[in-house]
This record gives structure tokens, C-alpha cells and sequence, in this order.
């Protein structure tokens, strides 16, 4: 769906297929502290704006376009994923069309990252011209036939099979190479491939790590990209159940679980065991953070938390048996052997350990909804979590951040991670942050209310015939007028 969007309209700012270098688009300038964008403070960041850039109505793109999209996420009227970030601007001045000054209610230091940029959930700018006046946006008819300012129009949408998008030749990075882009609708993976492999489609979206497996030396007519996203697959502890509080047992089921032979069984290597929540490609990765594979060394652990194994083989302590539950989204296929391999591991240092499945839309619904992780209705979760470009990880480690106000699942709270998220939220600098993140990681290392197990890479299959593709960390079509066949 973000792909899409992006076939359709443009950020502020985006980052280069390493991700390490941040491009200007709609800006004309990345925002810093030396260029003067932010402020000493910290609290205002200013966005000089192109003065080239046209919709694809012909109207011309302004800073009014800006302030109207961020009133419309925060417009408790429209329906949006999420205000994260955008909540934190007090107001947005307009002094001229080619400048946007957001002025912030506190230091925030993933802004730049954050605003109309490669951020976790991507927003993008809508043209106040064509919906200013709407009391929202739900079901304006923009949505069947959305107008934007990137290399492509939007043409057609045959609901449920396909959309059609037509060169703009007037886009102010460059005339696209491609004379049309068709994305298809196929649901079954098996005929993706068998497309791909008669060039029916030059481009399998995200393709599977299992069909992965079977496209990693199936023609040299097919190339497979693995894009280094910031994204972690792991495993959840719900910090409230009692067996679980002891840090011993947590850390002990850490060192049950072999992560490097989970990535070459469900991921066909195209995932990197994780030895921190970072990603190594990423300026916050610190590293060394992962405990060893070690089984004897697990079950001792829970030898000195006082757990002995009993006539069945599972470890008992005053009675109880250290028996948890184990929830996932069945519809991942990749968590559904992962599940089997982990009761696996974790029988042999005799935890029992109880799958049960739900569909995604239950297991990961609001807290008001009955969402089983947000009311911490589990003892252990397979799953994973998806960011954008900047590290930026208070939404899931702050003690503030328990649902409904955030994705803490695991109910973790330490006020000394607080300190260090506060240091790398309220400094714009690197050095500071990276320091803050280094105590982050050494803090959830030894309290381990996640382990971090691997990082996947987005999979994605192309002709050998498609040329100038090179996804980023966070959006495959950030450089589409620079597609070709």
C-alpha cells in the first residue's frame, strides 16, 4: 500500500538506497542545525520548498499544501493510522508559498525522519486546492482518483485486478523512462513466479522467503534483490505473567533458541540473525547484544531460578509447571514453522510451551478493540516490527508507552531506559543519540523483555531486463522515474 502511495505522490524528504543519505524532494533542503532548518532549541524546523513543483492538475505546489495535510491527520474527523509525531507540532506557519515552519511542542529529534518523509508510517502531502474545504477526507472522491505531484499519474484501478499509472513528463527530478506501469493483483505466489519467469511481470513485490527458496537459482533471467530494511522478527515476553518476571527464565529462553539455524530454515538466509534491534546497516546498530546458543547453559539458568525438571521432562517449581503460551498470526507462513521450531528448543530445556494462532487483524487490534497482545492476553509472542529510517524505539520501550498510547506489548518499564529514550529523543546530534542507544540495547540485553532474532531483508524478484530499481530501507519506488526496461 505505501509503494502505491508513493507511485503517487512525494515526500518531503526520502533516502537513497543505502539508506544513510537523505535526498530532498518536495524540500529543497534537508533541514539541520548547521544549515539553520532547526533551531537551537530544537523546537522549530524550518522547510524550504521547491519552487518547480506543479500537481498533476497543473496547479502549483505550496507550503499551503503542507499545513492543510498535517490539519487533515489531525483532524479527528478523517480516519488515519496514526498521529505519532504529528502530534507534537503546536502549529505550522506559512510566511511564503516555498515555506513551512512547524513549530513543535517539545524537542524532537526523529522530525526530519518523521514529517512527511521515510518514516515508520509514511504520510504523504495532499493538495489542499482539491480538498481544503472538505469537513474530512474519508470518502472524498479524490480517493478513487488521487492527484499528486510524482513521476507517474494515476490512470486506472480495475478493483481487484489491476492499476494503471501514466508517465508525467513534467516531474522536476526528470522525465520518467517507463511509457506506463501496470500493477497486478495476482494472489497465488505460484503464478507470480511463472509470470515472472515468462516476463508476463517484470517484479514480484516482496516476494516470500519461501518463495525465495525456490527463485534463488531458478533462471538467470530473474534476479533476486535482498533490501536491507530497519525490521526485526523476535520474540515478545509479557513482563506481568509470574513465571516470566524472572529475568533468569526470559534470559534462559533466549539461550535456548538457535537463531542462526531459525534463518536458514524459515528464511533461506535471506534474513541476518540479529545480535542487537538495529539493524548493522544502521548508524544505532551497537552489536554483541544476543546471548549464544547454548542449552546446557539455559538449563542451568533455570536450575538457579529455582525450576528442576519433573517426571515429564518439564521443568516444576513449588508445584507448577513452567508451562506458557505461545501466540502468533497464523497467516504468516514464516511464524507458523518458526512456532514449531521455537516448542522445539525450548522442550529441549523443558519448557512446555502451548501455540495458539489468531488471525493478525485480532492479534495485533487496538487495546479497546480486544487486542490479544495490546491487553497482554499471552505469555510469549512470535512476531516482528517494521520502522522507518530513523531508530527511534520509545513506542515500544517507554514505560509511557503501554497501550493504548503505544506498541509496549511486553508491558516493560525501566526508568532508566526511559532516561536514555528521553537523551535520544530531545538531541538532534548523532553522537548523543548513538550513545543513548548503546545504554537502550545494554539495558534490554540484560532485562530482555524482547529477543531480537533476526533482521529480514525485503525479497523482491525482478527480470534481469529492469533496470534502475534500487529499493530503500523504507519504499521500493522512491527513484521510479529512474526505472527502465
Amino acid at each position: 500500500e505505501v509503494m502505491i502511495d508513493r507511485l503517487v505522490y512525494d515526500p518531503l524528504i526520502t533516502v537513497d538506497a543505502t539508506g544513510k543519505k537523505e535526498i530532498p524532494v518536495l524540500a529543497a533542503e534537508v533541514p539541520t542545525l548547521e544549515n539553520g532548518g532547526i533551531s537551537k532549541d530544537g523546537l522549530t524546523v524550518t522547510y524550504k520548498l521547491r519552487h518547480e513543483v506543479k500537481w498533476h492538475d497543473g496547479e502549483p505546489f505550496t507550503s499551503k499544501d503542507v499545513k492543510f495535510t498535517w490539519q487533515a491527520i489531525m483532524n479527528p474527523a478523517n480516519n488515519v493510522s496514526t498521529r505519532s509525531g504529528y502530534n507534537l507540532v503546536r502549529s505550522i506557519d506559512t510566511p511564503d508559498d516555498h515555506t513551512a515552519v512547524f513549530h513543535l511542542k517539545q524537542r524532537f529529534s526523529p522530525a526530519v525522519n518523521t514529517f512527511f518523509a521515510e518514516s515508520d508510517t509514511p504520510m504523504f502531502i495532499i493538495p489542499e486546492h482539491l480538498l481544503g474545504n472538505l469537513p474530512n477526507i474519508n470518502t472524498a472522491a479524490f480517493n478513487n482518483q488521487p492527484v499528486g505531484t510524482v513521476p507517474f499519474k494515476f490512470s486506472k484501478w480495475v478493483r481487484g485486478d489491476h492499476l494503471e499509472f501514466v508517465p508525467n513528463d513534467d516531474y522536476f527530478m526528470g522525465k520518467p523512462k517507463l511509457q506506463k506501469i501496470i500493477i497486478k493483483i495476482i494472489p497465488d505466489e505460484n503464478t507470480e513466479m511463472n509470470q515472472l519467469r515468462t516476463h508476463e511481470i517484470d517484479w514480484i513485490f516482496e516476494t516470500s522467503p519461501q518463495l525465495y527458496g525456490q527463485l534463488k537459482n531458478a533462471s538467470p533471467d530473474i534476479k533476486n534483490l535482498l533490501i536491507e530494511h530497519n525490521q526485526y522478527e523476535g520474540i515478545l515476553f509479557n513482563m506481568t505473567n509470574p513465571i516470566l518476571a524472572d529475568p533468569k527464565v526470559r534470559i534462559a529462553i533466549a539461550k535456548a533458541i538457535d537463531k542462526q539455524a531459525m534463518v536458514t530454515k524459515l528464511t533461506y538466509d535471506s534474513a541476518n540473525a540479529a545480535d542487537d534491534e538495529h539493524p548493522d546497516f544502521m548508524w544505532a546498530h551497537v552489536g554483541g547484544k544476543t546471548y549464544p546458543y547454548d542449552p546446557a547453559a539455559a538449563r542451568a539458568l533455570l536450575g538457579e531460578a529455582g525450576w528442576k525438571p519433573g517426571p515429564d521432562g518439564v521443568m516444576q517449581k513449588n508445584g507448577r509447571r513452567l508451562s506458557l503460551s505461545l501466540v502468533y498470526n497464523h497467516t504468516n507462513v514464516t511464524r507458523r514453522s518458526g512456532v514449531v521450531l521455537i516448542q522445539a528448543y525450548l522442550k529441549a530445556v523443558g519448557i512446555e510451551t502451548l501455540p495458539k494462532s489468531y488471525l493478525g487483524t485480532q492479534l495485533f487490534a487496538p487495546k479497546g478493540a480486544g487486542g490479544i497482545l495490546s491487553n497482554a492476553k499471552y505469555d510469549l509472542n512470535m512476531s516482528g516490527w517494521v520502522a522507518g529510517i530513523d531508530p527511534d524505539d520509545s513506542v515500544l520501550f517507554m514505560c509511557r508507552s503501554f497501550p493504548p498510547e503505544g506498541n509496549n506489548y511486553t508491558l516493560y518499564c525501566n526508568h532508566a531506559t526511559d532516561a536514555a529514550e528521553n537523551q535520544a529523543l530531545e538531541h538532534y546530534d548523532e553522537a548523543t543519540r548513538k550513545k543513548a542507544y548503546e545504554t537502550i540495547q545494554t539495558r534490554i540485553y540484560e532485562d530482555m523483555p524482547q529477543d531480537f532474532l533476526w533482521w529480514p531483508r525485503q525479497v523482491q524478484s525482478i527480470s534481469v531486463d529492469f533496470k534502475g530499481f534500487a529499493p530503500n530501507p523504507v519504499n521500493e519506488a522512491w527513484n521510479s522515474w529512474e526505472w527502465e526496461i
